[in-house]
This record gives structure tokens, C-alpha cells and sequence, in this order.
């Protein structure tokens, strides 16, 4: 099931092999992470500092509270041994002490949530619009790249679920620091409780890495997948499919491919949670027992006197903390790690350049056009591909000439308005603009000059003004253009049918939203088309939706507003193509015929043959 428009060959049924992380291939991955916290401080220098600041103080509470803890047991020893009362002021000091540092800890914790949660949203917020604008410099033919979009959602599951990675590793920090302070304490006291603490949680580590490795392995496996799934998912209840999935009965299709791959997806899933809830089982119980040990060893230096019993509560629960706060620091660099490896994705999309890139001292576009734009055999074949879209093609659009484009479906006709809009360059030869390269002139303001609507133009959830602002996005508060566009257009009097006239929302998705017919989109597509003053406009099949005599009232208008222009226009409807200067016809790509319409017919070739064809149909 072909979901995607693309021009590419993909091999079938194969799956990339699942790759196991090694610990080196998790320390490596480290290395994302300074780079992430760049990210994280260009979204909030303030919020990080704080966030830090915070961390440091809270991680020195658990020692305080456990040594006045101490404090407050052994105050207690002595007072009942001496037969004392609780009016003592030392042990109100010490109570008092107590409840202040675990109002602070409470703060503090909810303060770093707080902050946690702030950034997150802010850092989610920065990473998208950074793919996205990241996103806007790539080339077309990427993205008809099965292989960039798998690297492209890779990149977008990372704006939100990696922004966790934030609090993992100032939360590994600031235990890391509260563990050191804990651990003077047993090493003060004796040095093999660390020993018998590293027992207790490395096996349990060392388990939870592995599994975490192949987790990683097998979701980055499954992304093509996926995305497949997603889809399956839209299609199946989406308004802009419900038509066709009722009357071609495509539902229990969508359903059981659904199905199928979730299913898969359950089945690998299942089988690699019941082994690691084994194995974790197996470890916890290695852990339980050297935890246990050490508590056994304690209690005995208790009873034999060796230790106050305010000794005693400090060091148990001193163990108690530092086995927790180990264990979370282990677990927390497998999941760290882990997270670092996806960051990976989300970096990997941005050294992802675009090959139509500006050249230095550019040229910039002329105003006006003086020799035309000329094809010199100038052949494309898109990515993965070993066919070619267009080769050998060699033509000169002249200024202010109307020029149609005639061939079958497949036979190369948008993929050549693409290179003429430099939306694609050239594989082989070279497309000049009197007589310089293409590639030699501003970007930017080439795509101003050239006005472009393609047959699969986008019908945007937006205002009847914003529609058609998209042709010149500069202008989306000049109103005065925009109703000009739409007069042009003739989607000015859809405009006046409208309840809110030009601010109506378009589109069914939003309240209030009125949706069109095919016929009133196109017009307001063809409206993009003369937002700007451009000197070539290009419409390549914009009015299938119109009838033939709407089509012809559509193109002698466009003919008409395009005097002194370049124009490019395709149409399967040779009443309209007929209205050119002169008509290409393409086949597989390549140039066959070229000239007025009566030249064409007059040598009796394709082109006559498919007049003849489609004029039998009227008869």
C-alpha cells in the first residue's frame, strides 16, 4: 500500500537489523548531552540557573535531616536514662530543626517540579519550531525520501519525550552530591558497607542496561512501521478520507491492516517485557539480600555497644538513602544514556543540508526578464531512482511567451516546472536565466518572481483571507491585495456569499468552519498565484476541479493577466492549451514536439494524436 506520493524505488520486506548498545555505545551518546543542555539554555537562562541553584540546596537536606534525626534519638537515650522531662530546650531545638528542614525540602522539591515543568514546555516549544524552520531550508526531493522521514518523526518524538532528560540529569547531579555526603558516613564507619552496597544495586543495573539497550534497539526498528501505523490510524477517521473509505467499503481493509501491525508491534513488545520482569525479579532479589546484610551487620555493632542507637537510625538510614539514591543513579544513567542515544535522532536531523543551497555573491533576479529561461539538456532522476523523471530537455522560454505543457500522466511535466521554479536542480545539464545559471541568482528573490499553483495545492484550515495570503504570506494584512487577488480569480464572489465574507474559516476541523466545493477551493488557489507581482506564474493543472467552460474562463482571464509575463500552464484540455504560444509535449520524460498548436497539428504527430483523441470524445 503506496502511502505516500513519492517518486522512489524502496526494496520490499526488508527490516533494518536490531543493534544491541554496547556501554561504550552508551558513554558516546553522553557526548549529545552537552549539546543539549546549549538547547535547553538558549530557551531559558534564568530557569536553568534557578533550577540548578535549587537542586544544590536540596541535595544537602537528606544529611541534615538524618544527623538531626540522630541528634533528636540520642537526645531522647539520654533524657530517659536521667529521668528527664520534654521541657528540655535542646530537644525542642532539634524538633524544631527537623520540621523546618522538611518544609524546605517540600518547597524545594515542588519549586524544581514547577521549574522541571516550565522548561519542558518552553524546551518542546524551541526544538519544534527549530525542526520546523530547519525543515523549511531542506529541498523538495527530501522530502520524497522515505529514508528523511524516518530520520524526520525520529526528530519530532524527541521535542517532548526527551525534555525529561532535563530533570534526569540535574536530579543525577544533585544525588550524586547528596550520596557523597552519605557516603563519608559509612566509610567513617566501615568501608565494606560500600562494598556490600555496590552488591546490592550493580546486578540490578547492569540488568535494566541491557534491557534498556534492547528497547531502544527495537523501537528504532519499528519507526517505518510506525509511521505506517499513524497513518492508518488518520486515514481511518478523518473527514478528508471518510468519503472514500464508505463507498470503496475501505474500512475492514484499514482495520485489519491496523491490526496486523499493532499486533506485531503487542507481540515484540509482550515477549521483551516478560523477560526483563524475570530477570528484574531475579536481581532484586541479589540487591535485597546484600541490603540485608549490611542491616544484619549494623544491628550486631548495636547490640554490642559499639553504636549509640542514634548511631544506629543515622546509619541505617544513611545505607537506606545511599542504596536508593545508587540505584536511582545507575538506573537513571541507563535511562539517561538511553535518552542521550535518542537525542541522537533529534541532532542527526539537523546535519541533514539541503543541496539547493545560494551562491556567494549571488545574482540578483532581472527585472525584467530579457532572453527567458533556457533548458540546456537538462535531465533529473529523483532519489533511489534509477529512472529518469526528465532528460535531454532542450527549449528556451521566451519573455512574455505562454508555454503548455502536453503529455500523459507520468510523462515529466510538473517534476520540469519544478526545476524551472528551482524547487529541484538539475542531475545533469543546466537551466539558464538569460544566460546565467539559475543556480547563480538569489533565492529568495527568484521564488518571489515565480507565482506557482500546483493541482495538489493545500486547502488550509484558515480564513478566506489567510487562503489566499499563502501566495504572498509578506502581505497577510493588506487586505486591498488580497480582495485584488480574489477579483482576479473570480473567488471574490464566493468571498461576498460567506457569512464572514474574507474572515469566514475554511475547513470543517474548527468552529464555525464552512467547507468549499473542488471548484471554489481552486479559485482560491489560483488567487495565491496573483498575491505578487511575479514575472513567470506557473499553473500546473489548478482547475481539474472546474468544469471545461469554468477552466476556459479561468485560462482567457489568466491569459489576459499575464500579458508582458512568462507563463507556464498545464491542462489535460486541449481547448485550454490551445490558448498558448506555444505547446511541449513531453513523453517519458522527454521533449518530442514543440511548437503553436496549428504547427503541431500540421505535422500530424503526438500532439495531433492526442488533439484527435480527446476531440473524438465531444463528438
Amino acid at each position: 500500500m503506496n502511502f505516500r506520493n513519492r517518486r522512489i524505488e524502496k526494496k520490499t520486506n526488508t527490516h533494518p537489523k536490531l543493534k544491541t548498545l554496547s556501554f561504550k555505545d552508551r558513554l558516546s551518546a553522553l557526548q549529545n548531552v552537552p549539546a543539549f543542555f546549549k538547547l535547553v539554555w538558549q530557551t531559558s537562562p534564568w530557569m536553568a540557573i534557578l533550577g540548578g541553584f535549587l537542586r544544590i540546596i536540596r541535595s544537602a537536606i537528606p544529611l541534615a535531616i538524618l544527623y538531626v534525626g540522630k541528634l533528636i534519638i540520642d537526645e531522647v537515650v539520654i533524657l530517659h536514662a536521667a529521668k528527664g522531662s520534654l521541657s528540655n530546650d535542646i530537644l525542642w531545638k532539634w524538633l524544631v530543626a527537623e520540621f523546618a528542614l522538611v518544609i524546605l525540602s517540600d518547597i524545594l522539591n515542588r519549586s524544581i517540579s514547577l521549574l522541571d515543568g516550565m522548561l519542558g514546555d518552553l524546551f518542546a516549544n524551541h526544538s519544534s519550531v527549530r525542526i520546523m524552520a530547519h525543515a523549511a531550508t531542506l529541498d523538495l526531493d527530501q522530502f520524497e525520501d522515505s529514508v528523511f522521514y524516518d530520520k524526520l518523526e525520529r526528530a519530532r518524538q524527541q521535542t517532548a519525550g526527551r525534555t525529561i532528560l532535563l530533570s534526569q540529569v540535574m536530579s543525577q547531579l544533585q544525588d550524586i552530591i547528596t550520596m557523597i555526603f552519605l557516603a563519608a558516613g559509612l566509610v567513617a564507619f566501615n568501608p565494606w558497607l560500600i562494598i556490600l552496597l555496590l552488591v546490592a544495586v550493580v546486578p540490578a543495573f547492569l540488568g535494566e542496561s541491557h534491557f534498556n539497550d534492547r528497547s531502544y534497539a527495537l523501537t528504532r526498528g519499528q519507526t517505518p512501521e510506525r509511521r505506517e501505523l499513524d497513518y492508518l490510524r488518520y486515514i481511518g477517521a478523518s473527514d478528508e478520507t471518510a468519503k472514500e473509505v464508505k463507498i470503496f467499503n475501505l474500512s475492514r481493509f484499514i482495520i485489519d491492516r491496523f491490526k496486523q501491525l499493532s499486533g506485531k508491534f503487542y507481540t515484540d513488545n509482550k515477549k521483551l517485557a516478560f523477560r526483563r520482569s524475570g530477570w528484574g525479579t531475579f536481581f532484586a532479589m541479589i540487591g535485597t539480600i546484600g541490603y540485608y546484610g549490611a542491616y544484619v551487620f549494623i544491628l550486631i555493632r548495636a547490640v554490642n555497644g559499639s553504636l549509640s542507637i542514634g548511631d544506629l537510625t543515622f546509619l541505617a538510614g544513611s545505607f537506606r538513602q545511599m542504596r536508593g539514591l545508587l540505584e536511582g543513579i545507575l538506573n537513571r544513567f541507563t535511562s539517561i544514556s538511553q535518552s542521550a542515544v535518542y537525542l541522537g535522532d533529534f541532532f542527526e536531523f539537523f546535519t541533514i543540508q539541503p543541496k539547493i543551497t545560494e551562491a556567494k555573491n549571488s545574482l540578483p533576479f532581472p527585472k525584467p526578464i530579457v532572453q527567458g529561461f533556457t533548458f540546456e539538456d537538462v535531465g533529473f532522476r529523483y532519489v533511489n531512482s534509477e529512472n529518469w523523471a526528465n532528460r535531454h530537455l532542450n527549449f528556451t522560454l521566451h519573455p512574455s511567451e505562454k508555454l503548455a505543457l502536453v503529455g500523459e500522466n507520468g510523462a515529466g511535466k510538473t517534476t520540469l516546472v519544478k526545476l524551472l521554479a528551482r524547487l529541484y536542480d538539475p542531475t545533469e545539464g543546466r537551466i539558464l536565466l538569460d544566460g546565467h545559471d539559475l543556480k547563480e541568482y538569489n533565492l529568495e528573490q527568484l521564488r518571489m518572481e515565480i507565482g506557482i499553483i500546483f493541482q495538489d495545492y493545500i486547502r488550509y484550515q484558515m480564513s478566506f483571507a489567510q487562503n489566499i495570503a499563502i501566495g504572498n504570506i509578506g502581505e497577510k494584512d493588506n487586505r486591498a491585495l488580497i480582495k485584488t487577488a480574489a477579483q482576479k480569480s473570480l473567488a471574490d464572489k464566493l468571498a461576498e456569499k460567506l457569512p464572514n465574507h474574507y474572515d469566514q474559516p475554511l475547513g470543517r476541523r474548527f468552529n464555525e468552519g464552512t467547507e468549499l466545493s473542488g471548484g471554489e477551493w481552486q479559485k482560491i488557489a489560483l488567487a495565491r498565484a496573483y498575491m505578487k507581482d511575479a514575472q513567470l506564474l506557473i499553473l500546473d493543472e489548478p482547475t481539474a476541479a472546474l468544469d471545461a467552460r469554468a477552466e476556459y474562463t479561468v485560462f482567457q482571464r489568466f491569459s489576459e493577466l499575464t500579458k508582458g509575463k512568462c507563463a507556464v500552464l498545464i491542462s489535460h484540455r486541449f481547448s485550454t492549451v490551445r490558448m498558448a504560444d506555444r505547446i511541449l509535449v513531453l513523453e517519458k520524460g522527454e521533449l518530442i514536439e514543440i511548437g503553436s498548436h496549428e504547427a503541431l497539428l500540421a505535422k500530424n504527430g503526438r500532439y495531433a494524436e492526442l488533439f484527435h483523441l480527446q476531440a473524438m470524445g465531444y463528438r
